[in-house]
């Protein structure tokens, strides 16, 4: 026969996901009130109107752009990640050795020679 399941052992766990809720719920609509009751509530076209990038779209969406800012942050992503990798690495040396610095090294050149291509195709070049 099958023991029966303590459903009082669930109660710590929907407790803390109703203060979850409520702490949620309160977080995302607590300022929206505030800032209703104590702010200036008067929309205008140029408040409402769509925009990206901080200015209003004039041209057709369906228009060439330039990929070179977004080159850029990849590259930028790629390097950010092997200064963060970078510190961990070095913390950690004693512990990994020779195997450790050595795949670092092999890591590193790869990098290097990814920065190389990137530099030898004109990405970091900006007009």
């Amino acid at each position: 026969m099958a023991t029966p399941i303590d459903l009082t052992e669930y109660l710590p766990i929907l407790i803390f996901l109703g203060i979850a809720v409520v702490l949620s719920a309160a977080f995302v609509f607590l300022p929206m009130g505030v800032a209703r009751l104590t702010g200036a509530h008067k929309p205008t076209a140029a408040k409402l109107s769509e925009y990206e990038c901080g200015f209003p779209a004039f041209e057709d969406p369906r228009s060439q752009f330039d990929v070179r800012f977004y080159l850029v942050a990849i590259l930028f992503i790629i390097f950010d990640l092997e200064a963060a990798f970078l510190f961990p690495w070095a913390v950690s040396l004693d512990l990994t050795g020779w195997p450790g610095w050595i795949t670092m090294m092999v890591f590193l050149g790869e990098l290097a020679i990814g920065l190389a291509y990137a530099w030898k195709k004109g990405a970091l070049e900006w007009e």
